[in-house]
This record gives structure tokens, sequence and C-alpha cells, in this order.
């Protein structure tokens, strides 16, 4: 077994005035109590109560019951509701699967039955189950914050949590507020100082998507000319082994789905039309990019963005090496083409916040989601340069993108986050080198690891041992999916952990996958 450096989980203890600032707390309160007619001391306290986000008692009992997993708990819900779902949703139900109940990264099914969630609830539950530190969420109700705002009333803790992207992004201590007052004053070719909210990953690559194409189109009649008009746009992003699309992931809108191969008639007619075109561009193989950057970077045409995940989680879990992607940075910044690193899957779960700063990248533009609001709502936020801060107010816009409930699910979640790199760290490459340890003892069975640390698959050598090792989890309660339906993909069997993970959770699920790998 590797070195296994036991880095505990810190549970920082944070009121909304140490989150939010004195100023804006005392003045929620003294609204508040001029509307119900109270006086202001009744609210302060509940403003200045210290929550500690993760108790040491708590991840105790989370740790104590993994010894349950796997067993009826309760009697459950047998008289479920069948609901009126689409055919395509009713087909991959599994009802008895649902929750009715959580605690860090357990599960209680519709059956009774207690599950682990070893991919995070489907990759958004970053923070699992009944997060203690939410409590903080719940006093802000109590304090009368109102999320019903709008774009034209963006609230407080929204423009706060705007900053602190900005600042943690640019990899600005916190301390020097003076530093991201001017990188959002003065912008500047590299620095990542705009914020637009939105809700759903899917909404925020499009942002992406519209920014690089307003240098090809005019959004509206009253426009200037762009600076690219004329040109046919292309936009790279990453193959599958056959050379198609279907490596990358950027979404469900239609364009967004037309990156990855979908829609393809509706692909055709836009190419035909010189509208937009996808060209896909090999997975770590910098020589195919360079050659097809400079096949559609000329001309009548030109490459308008590349798009990227860093963690493949649609293909597999495959990881692109730090080495490919400085190379494709370098070549892109050559020719003017704006990078879009999508890391809605990797947001928040590596010791930085973004894997982008770990791999020292430099994008133009990042797109964030899914697990940075704890699975609290659906939120997602576009990060970009100055640059491209190239659309008017509706050029991006959801209601209730500026929700101020998930904007102070972010900033929780990312305080616990920050408070807790270390342990992210070690249990990140504890759970890896375990992973690498099955490997090596199952070679027959497993062709290789690959992802980074929580975001973690392990490559089959057959569709057939990768469908019964995932069964033979599931069955045990151990929510893990199999991916055997990409071209050219490896089966695979796709993990998630948790950031609230320990290592005795690590040490249960590497125990139960040695145990089903014995009998394959």
């Amino acid at each position: 077994m590797k070195d296994r450096t036991d880095v505990s989980l810190n549970s920082p203890c944070l009121s909304l005035k140490d989150l939010l600032g004195e100023e804006y707390i005392r003045g929620v309160c003294e609204a508040r109590c001029f509307l119900d007619g109270r006086d202001v001391r009744e609210l302060l306290p509940l403003a200045e109560e210290r929550v500690e986000l993760y108790p040491a008692s708590f991840r105790r009992r989370v740790d104590e019951l993994l010894d349950f997993v796997g067993k009826q708990v309760c009697r459950g819900v047998p008289e479920t509701e069948h609901g009126g779902g689409t055919a395509a949703f009713d087909r991959a139900s599994n009802s008895r699967m649902a929750p009715v109940s959580g605690l860090g990264y357990i599960r209680i099914g519709e059956d009774g039955k207690a599950y682990l969630i070893s991919k995070s609830e489907h990759y958004h539950a970053s923070l699992g189950h009944g997060f203690p530190g939410f409590r903080l969420l719940d006093n802000a109700r109590r304090l009368g914050i109102d999320s019903a705002t709008h774009n034209n009333t963006r609230g407080y803790i929204t423009r706060r949590l705007e900053r602190e992207l900005v600042r943690i992004a640019n990899g600005i201590e916190d301390n020097r507020q003076e530093e991201v007052d001017r990188l959002i004053s003065a912008g500047g070719p590299r620095a990542l100082s705009r914020v637009l909210n939105l809700q759903t990953g899917s909404l925020a690559v499009e942002a992406a998507l519209k920014m690089v194409l307003s240098r090809f189109y005019r959004f509206d009649r009253s426009s200037g000319e762009p600076v690219y008009h004329g040109r046919a746009p292309v936009v790279l992003v990453m193959a599958d082994e056959e050379g198609g699309c279907q490596a990358n992931y950027h979404g469900t809108s239609i364009l967004c789905q037309a990156q990855r191969g979908l829609w393809p008639d509706l692909v055709g007619g836009l190419e035909e039309s010189r509208f937009l075109r996808i060209r896909p561009v090999r997975i770590n193989d910098i020589g195919h990019f360079e050659r097809v950057l400079k096949e559609y970077d000329s001309g009548d045409q030109k490459v308008a963005g590349f798009f990227h995940e860093i963690v493949l989680m649609n293909y597999g879990g495959i990881r692109l090496t730090r080495d490919y992607l400085l190379k494709a940075y370098d070549l892109c910044r050559e020719r003017d083409v704006p990078v879009v690193a999508d890391e809605v899957q990797t947001g928040v779960w590596y010791p930085g916040l973004f894997l982008f700063k770990e791999y020292g990248l430099e994008p133009d533009v990042v797109v964030v989601g899914k697990g940075l609001s704890g699975g609290f709502s659906p939120a997602s936020r576009v990060l970009s340069t100055a640059v491209l801060d190239n659309l008017s107010q509706f050029g991006a816009l959801v209601t209730n993108g500026q929700d101020e409930a998930s904007s102070l699910a972010y900033l929780v979640t990312m305080a616990f986050a920050q408070a807790n790199r270390e342990h992210t760290r070690s249990v990140g490459r504890y759970y890896q080198s375990r992973l690498e340890e099955l490997a090596a003892r199952y070679g027959e069975t497993i062709d290789r690891i690959e992802g980074l640390g929580h975001l973690s698959s392990l490559f089959f050598h057959s569709v057939d041992s990768a469908v019964r090792f995932v069964s033979g989890l599931n069955g045990a309660c151990i929510d893990i999916s199999a991916h055997t339906y990409k071209a050219k993909c490896p089966p695979a069997a796709l993990t998630k952990l948790p950031l609230v993970s320990t290592f005795p959770m690590v040490d249960f699920l590497i125990g139960s996958m040695d145990a089903i790998l014995k009998d394959l």
C-alpha cells in the first residue's frame, strides 16, 4: 500500500458576518427589523452565529455508516410514485435507489438500503448530503435575505462571489484586496476579470460559445462589424479515438450538442452555409493539433476557439496532459484563438478549486458549475478576460442566474474547499495509488487507471468485465457507472468521490472493488 498521509478534514467556523462583512449584515438586519417591526438586536446574534462547517462528530458518524452500506436500514418507501416522465427518462430510472435522505457520502434509497455515493450523485454533490455548513443558508433565510434578484438588481452576495472568483482564479491572496480592485478595473489580456452568473453548465458553455462567435457575427443590428467578419468560424474540440467528436461533452444546448457529434444533419447544414464548422483534435497529440490549427486558421476560415475539458468524464475519464495543453495554448496565442477551459466537472475537486491553476494554464474563458455550489442548486459561472467581455446585457442572461442563495452556497463551498486543500490533495493521491495497486494486481482484467485524484476511472480489457464489475458494485449498493458505449474508448468504470471522502471511505471502496475483481 502506498503512503497514506492522513490529513484530517478541517472544519472552519464561520458566520454570515464573516463571509459577507459587517456593513452588509447590519443593513440586512435593519431592513428586516423595519419590515417586521422588531429590534435589530434580536437578529444580530443570528448573523454573528458561527457555524462549524464539518464537525468532527459529523465526520465520525459518516465513517461509522460505512458498516451499513448494502444493508436494509429502514422500511423505505414501499408505495412509490411512478410520475409522468418521458420514455427515455423512465427507461433509465431506478427509483429504488432514489434518495429519501443522506449524510455525507451515504445515501438512503427508497428501498431503505444504505448506498455509497462514489460518483457524488452523478458528479455534482461535491460536499455529499446534509452538509452542516449549509446551516448558514438557513440563517440567511431567517434573516430575510431575498434570492429573488435579477440582472439589474444583482445582489450584494452575488457581487461578492464574483470578486472572490476573480481573486482565486488569478492567485491573489485574501489580504491583498487592492490587487483585486486593480485587476477588475484594468482588465488585462490574460486576467480572468469578468464573471457571468448563469444556472447550468450547458448555458455557461453556450455563453462562452457566444463570446467567441461574436468576433464573427453581430449580436444585433446596432453592433459594429466584428473583427473577423466574413471568415467562417471553426471550433476545435477533443476527438474520440475514431476521429469523431464523441470524446467531448460541453452541455445539452443544441450547439453544444453539435460540438460532440449530435444533430449531424443540422451540423452538415451549418458546415455548408459556413455558419459554423467543428473540427476534432486528437487527445494528447500536439502534432495533430498543430496541423488542424494551421489548416483551418487560414484563408476564408478562422479558428474561433479551442474548447476543452481537462478530465474527459464523458470519455472514460481520460486526462489531457499538462504538456499537451501548455503547447496547445501557446499555438492558440500565436494565432489569436481564444481557449475555453470547461471546468464544470473539475471545478472545486482539486486543491486550488480550478484544475487549470494546477496545470499552470492561462485560459481566456473558464466555465464552472456543478460542484461549486456543493450540490445545493444548479448554478454556473463564466469567468473571462476583459477582451472577451463582448456580450450585451441580454447576450447571456438567465432570470435566476443572480440567485443570492446559490451565490452564498458557492461562498460556503469555496471556503470549505480552500480550508481543505491538503486533505483533498492527500485523499486524491491516496485513492489513485490504491487504484493503481488494483490495476497491477488484476492486470489481466484492468487495462489501466485514468483520470486524476477523486475523478478516476478503471479501464477494462473487455466490455463484459466492465459491466460485471459495475453490476457487482451496484448490487452491493455502491453507486458507480459503466462507460461502454463511446467510439473506441476502452470500457470504463467511472468514479468521482465527494470532497468529504475520508481514508476509511477510500479503503472501504477499494476493498469492495477488490472483492468483485477476485470473482471476475
